[in-house]
């Protein structure tokens, strides 16, 4: 790894410094912490609420914050002096309002890559479960209602031969579209920038640049974007309306991508055939109507949960801060803020 000097960063922290954790991570993280920093430990892993973010960014040199603490201008206008690092435990950065950040030359980092392949497993997971009806025979099974095998009952879809519409192309939707191949599916995908041919030929994945008319030929629709003014609601009450009724819907990125509300009418009338949801618009709240639905397979935002991810998101917090704290530039700094 090529350390590089930052002119930013006027000197090395004196001794230990003062880190705030947000959330309770693994224990060997938060040991290493312990042994490194000055740190205070979220031990209850209860949220902390704006008030008390406001308080904990005003007493440290370092703020680790997660995806799910929103960092907006006015909380960092209200920082102290000494707050030089955000060192987000994440890959997603929109939380965090970067342009506030910059002005108070306040450095962002994230830690990237690490969740790719967990999440890629889970989509496939998703895929498979909403695609052959998992949810509604897991449910006849816990109600007792299943009667037995026939013939005709729990019908689902095979994946072999169907095309799979992957909404952004980066780490994850590649890996997404790498598992898929294993499955026979054929593979479009739309993204802000066209991936390179020989990268398109080793996916066997087709550029649709047109993201209405990939919607409306998907049987199943993957959504791989991050949250942003552009993204919100990108699929919308007429997209949803456009795709094939017996069409897929699957979401491990982000909740705010998908109108809900046009989601739960769709699904409920029949218009659509399910969903694969992981993430919500309000989460943790979550709209008990696409939990009632029968063809909704649901879970609680476990794209990154592995012992082995969150470990090594872990690790690249603490490198991120040993290497800001020694003046030079941290391996995961969000550069859209400097530069």
């Amino acid at each position: 790894m090529t350390v590089v000097t930052d002119p930013s960063t006027a000197h090395r922290i004196a001794g230990k410094p003062r880190v705030i954790v947000t959330r309770k991570l693994l224990p060997a993280t938060e040991s290493r912490m312990q042994e490194l920093f000055d740190v205070t430990l979220n031990q209850s892993d209860e949220p902390m609420d704006r008030d008390a973010l406001i308080l904990a960014m005003q007493d440290c040199d370092v703020f680790v914050p997660t995806v799910t603490d929103r960092i907006d201008a006015e909380m960092i206008g209200h920082s102290g002096d000494r707050l030089g690092l955000i060192a987000n435990f994440g890959a997603g950065y929109e939380h965090i309002d970067l342009a506030a950040a910059r002005a108070r030359k306040i450095k962002v980092t994230n830690t990237p890559s690490v969740f790719t392949d967990d999440t890629a497993d889970l989509t496939l997971a998703l895929i498979i479960m909403v695609s052959r009806r998992f949810a509604p025979a897991i449910r006849q099974l816990h109600d007792g209602q299943w009667k037995g095998w026939a013939p005709s009952g729990l019908l689902g879809h095979s994946l072999g031969g169907k095309l799979l519409a992957i909404v952004g192309m980066g780490r994850i939707g590649q890996a997404v579209a790498h598992r898929a191949r294993a499955f026979g599916m054929d593979i479009a995908y739309h993204n802000r920038n066209r991936l390179p041919q020989a990268s398109e030929n080793m996916l066997s994945a087709r550029y649709e640049p047109d993201l209405d008319a990939l919607v409306a030929n998907a049987d199943i629709l993957s959504l791989h974007c991050p949250a942003t003014e552009e993204t919100h609601h990108m699929i919308n009450a007429a997209r949803i309306a456009s795709m094939k009724p017996e069409a897929y819907v699957v979401n491990t990125a982000r909740g705010q991508l998908i109108d809900e509300d046009a989601l739960v009418e769709a699904l409920s009338q029949g218009r659509l055939g399910g969903a694969g949801l992981d993430v919500y618009s309000r989460e943790p709240a979550i709209d008990r109507r696409l939990l009632d639905l029968p063809n909704v397979s649901a879970i609680p935002h476990l794209g990154s949960a592995t012992f082995e991810g969150r470990e090594q998101a872990g690790d690249k917090v603490i490198a991120n801060i040993r290497f800001w704290a020694d003046g030079h530039r941290p391996p995961d700094q969000v550069l859209q803020a400097w530069e």
